[in-house]
């Protein structure tokens, strides 16, 4: 009897052993939902990154060679402007070498007349009147041959210099060519590299647009599930919405503080918001048409919306970042104020590869003209590729 229950207990053990081992296996076979979610979550949260970097190469690679381009003209407008210089001078020099050559021309004239007309002067080179006159004609030919050596000698000057002034008019018409080569070098360049962005940026935008939609639906699963594990502790408490990075530009953030003139600068900027992306698009007055794939758009490119906010405090800046970088003194990151230029390069230990600018707010926020397709919006200054910032002067 005894046997038998023993026998019994020994069953139902295994059975017992057998129906852990059945569920654990079950278990191990189907992910928990938890974990299932979690992984849906990095995943989209993966995609993402990918698309946002992938999107961020692209528009460092184009605003490179937009950036570029943009050096190359105003090099261009620099060299045109000592071409018509070293012409200008050039023709003042030749001017007055013919000034120079007709004075001497008008000494030859009168030297002349003097020797061969009827006045008292042809009778003092002729030899007449004694000894008083001989010396009068000595002082007289002595003055006429210094006379002349000047005329000559200023005939001379002038020669030379306008000998200079024609060799510097040739090499300012060689520079200006020169620029000019380089300047259609780098437009072209440029207008590749904004195609290859234009025809990628649609298929990564929707890449990421389906990234963040499992992003978002992920997210919703995991706090649907948080909400079903915690206990009811009466409704959740009110949160106040975060800071949209749209805005009319209206008014400024209530957390921007700084100077009258920086922040004139901001508010500028922040007045076109919203404003569409546009390659060598903006100019003093605001807003306008740009050149190449921005031709057709009426807009800001980065360097375009810093020299707009700028010009609104009387500082003139050109449409090119390398120069916008040296338009003032370097600030600190930890000293920025409202309207400083905060600037992007491909090596932050080399200037000469800026290729983005953006005007700074507060708070580590910035005004910018981010790429082709995007538009002028507020984003953070913390990112990759951050190199400095400049406080123009003027």
């Amino acid at each position: 009897m005894g046997h038998s229950k023993g026998a019994g207990l020994l069953a139902g053990t295994a059975v017992l052993v057998c129906t852990a081992v059945t569920v654990s296996s079950a278990a191990l076979a189907e992910p928990v939902p938890e974990r299932d979610a979690a992984e849906r979550l990095g995943r989209a949260k993966a995609r993402l990154a990918i698309a946002d970097g992938r999107l961020e190469e692209l528009s460092v690679r184009a605003e490179t060679a937009v950036e570029r381009y943009h050096g190359e003209v105003v090099k261009l407008h620099r060299a045109r402007e000592e071409h018509r210089l070293a012409r200008q001078r050039l023709a003042d020099a030749q001017r007055r070498y013919r000034e120079a050559q007709a004075e001497l021309a008008a000494y030859a004239a009168s030297a002349y007349r003097a020797r061969t007309g009827g006045t008292p002067w042809t009778a003092v080179v002729a030899g007449r009147g004694g000894p008083q006159q001989a010396m009068e004609r000595a002082a007289f030919l002595e003055m006429m041959n210094r006379h002349r050596a000047g005329a000559v000698q200023k005939v001379e000057a002038a020669r030379n210099v306008a000998q200079i002034f024609q060799a510097r008019a040739t090499a300012a018409l060689r520079a200006q060519q020169e620029a000019t080569r380089r300047a259609r070098e780098a437009k072209r360049a440029a207008e590749q590299a904004v195609a290859r962005q234009r025809a990628v940026v649609a298929e990564l935008r929707a890449r990421r647009e389906r990234a963040e939609r499992l992003l978002a639906a992920a997210r919703a699963e995991e706090a649907a599930r948080a909400r079903e594990s915690a206990p009811a502790q009466g409704s959740a408490p009110h949160r106040r919405a975060a800071p949209s990075s749209q805005g009319t530009g209206r008014g400024l953030p209530g957390y921007v503080r700084g100077s009258h003139r920086g922040i004139t600068v901001a508010r500028a900027a922040l007045r076109w918001l919203g404003t569409p992306y546009s390659w060598g698009g903006g100019n003093a007055k605001g807003p306008s048409y740009g050149i190449a794939h921005g031709a057709h758009i009426k807009g800001f490119d980065c360097s375009g919306l810093a020299l707009y906010a700028w010009a609104k405090v009387g500082v003139r800046l050109d449409h090119w970042t390398g120069t916008q970088w040296t338009s003032g003194p370097h600030i600190p990151l930890d000293q920025l104020r409202p309207g400083d230029l905060v600037f992007f390069a491909r090596d932050t230990a080399d200037p000469d590869t800026i290729h983005h600018v953006g005007i700074y707010l507060a708070r580590g926020q910035m005004v910018e003209a981010p790429y082709t397709g995007a538009r002028v919006r507020i984003s953070s200054i913390w990112r990759r590729g951050l190199i400095g910032a400049t406080r123009p002067a003027g």
